[in-house]
């Protein structure tokens, strides 16, 4: 795999990351440290986590995936320096009051936050550290419209910026990037940065999937001109477009274990709609039909998509992760691009 550079950021990383929500829920710690050790012998050595995981988020698992990595970078000394790693603070609360409580993303919460997870993750610097979600209200996490009577916002872009400078000058982070954004937000950022000599945003981690190509729908333009990456999460949405569900669905007694089978509150989210497996199963019949597993062209589209510098990928298991690296250098004919148009044509994003 080729370095990839984040946006204007001269922050490189593999263009493959490694996404760790799953660890201190569905991974122990021991295979979550397998599968780090793994990862990073296969040229993996962009890492992803956040002070809100494990997921599904609960009080009882809160920050419990940084501290498993960080157990990690403790028990491999050296390591921690081959590892591009990315962190994320929450931003209001969203049903959390174990993280925050009330509106607003202060500049005292983005600071304790980021020192929480300095010490949860046993480092002196996160590499890329993001706000997970915007302080403002936005259409995301399946909200498909911006409504400005819900606007509650206490915390002005320009002041969370000036506090992400100060964790830069303190040494503590270097990057800093956004997730679960919309076109405003990218801009707004950087124009202030830009304005003011604040950090430029280097990347956005949305959901990019053959389910959700919401992006494409002006983003893509934003960033590409902005120079800002995509991080693209859940590429094979949730599990559903690898296939495994497509023949006993995701709620019988024998539906094969996932995260969406294994969680009610994953299945009440944009996943679960009622519309969504049935278009997966299209894109899954449509790889079979060209000799492809589902897996293979879901990770594939999003691996050779322009848009998209870096994949985040979800494992449970080390068989997972050979499998999703196995991947990388597949390529798509234009007649299966062109196919692929023409599932989303008529079905649009189910999951956006």
């Amino acid at each position: 795999m080729q370095h990839v550079e984040l946006g204007r950021s001269g922050l490189k990383v593999s263009p493959i990351c490694l996404g760790t929500m799953t660890f201190g829920e569905q991974v122990n710690e021991a295979d979550a440290h397998r599968i780090l050790s793994r990862a990073l012998e296969r040229g993996v050595y962009f890492w992803d986590t956040a002070e809100m995981y494990a997921v599904p988020a609960r009080e009882a698992t809160y920050g419990a995936t940084e501290t498993i990595l960080g157990n990690w970078f403790k028990a491999n000394p050296g390591q921690r320096d081959k590892v591009v790693l990315a962190s994320k603070v929450a931003g209001p609360s969203r049903g959390m009051p174990w993280i925050r409580e009330g509106t607003g993303l202060s500049s005292a919460d983005i600071v304790a936050s980021c020192e929480g997870s300095l010490r949860r993750l046993q480092t002196d610097v996160i590499d890329l550290y993001q706000i997970h979600w915007p302080e403002r209200h936005v259409p995301a996490f399946g909200a498909l419209y911006y409504e400005p009577a819900k606007d509650n916002s206490a915390t002005p872009i320009r002041e969370q910026l000036e506090t992400l400078a100060k964790l830069v000058q303190q040494g503590k982070i270097r990057h800093v990037g956004l997730s679960n954004e919309t076109p405003y937000g990218v801009h707004e950022f950087v124009r202030l940065a830009e304005e003011y000599g604040l950090p430029r945003v280097a990347s956005v981690q949305n959901p990019y999937s053959l389910l959700n190509r919401s992006w494409e729908n002006g983003m893509d333009e934003s960033c590409d001109r902005l120079g800002v990456g995509l991080l693209a999460y859940s590429p094979l949405g949730v599990g559903l477009l690898s296939g495994k569900y497509d023949a006993m669905g995701t709620q019988a007694p024998d539906s094969p274990q996932g995260r969406i089978a294994k969680y009610e509150s994953v299945r009440k989210q944009r996943w679960g709609r009622p519309e969504v497996l049935p278009v997966a199963r299209l894109y899954n019949a449509l790889a079979r039909q060209h000799g492809l597993t589902p897996s293979q062209m879901a990770l594939a589209f999003c691996y050779t998509k322009w848009q998209v510098a870096s994949t985040i990928i979800g494992v449970t298991s080390l068989a997972q992760l050979d499998e999703d690296l196995a991947i990388w250098g597949t390529q798509l004919s234009a007649e299966l691009l062109a196919q692929i148009d023409a599932i989303r044509w008529q079905h649009r994003d189910p999951a956006q």
